[in-house]
């Protein structure tokens, strides 16, 4: 193999490295490494994001689930019904407290 197919030989492997760093964002990943603080920003704004949809998820969750025990209640079974008026009861009695409107 002479130069010439040395060199095609080197300048594929160089785009196929060139294609695979593109791929897997490397030169995002080293400007980041560069620019500390902008990393931390975009870590910062994550976790917000992350925190916050946590919370409006778990708000709407327990909001379904507290309507659904409501609507059991309202069926008048006898056992299961008492267990959850107790905890409605409980809930409504602890926001109260706490400042909130009990609007279950």
């Amino acid at each position: 193999m002479g130069k010439k197919g040395l060199m095609v030989g080197i300048e594929k492997k160089l785009d196929h490295i060139s294609l695979n760093m593109e791929k897997f964002k490397f030169v995002d990943y080293v400007y980041y490494i560069e620019h500390p603080r902008k990393m931390l920003f975009a870590n910062f704004i994550g976790g917000l994001a992350r925190g916050f949809g946590a919370a409006i998820g778990f708000t709407l969750l327990g909001a379904i689930a507290l309507y659904l025990l409501r609507t059991v209640v309202m069926w008048k079974l006898p056992v299961i019904g008492q267990i959850i008026t107790d905890i409605v009861n409980i809930v409504q009695e602890n926001l109260s407290k706490s400042g909130g409107k009990a609007g279950v």
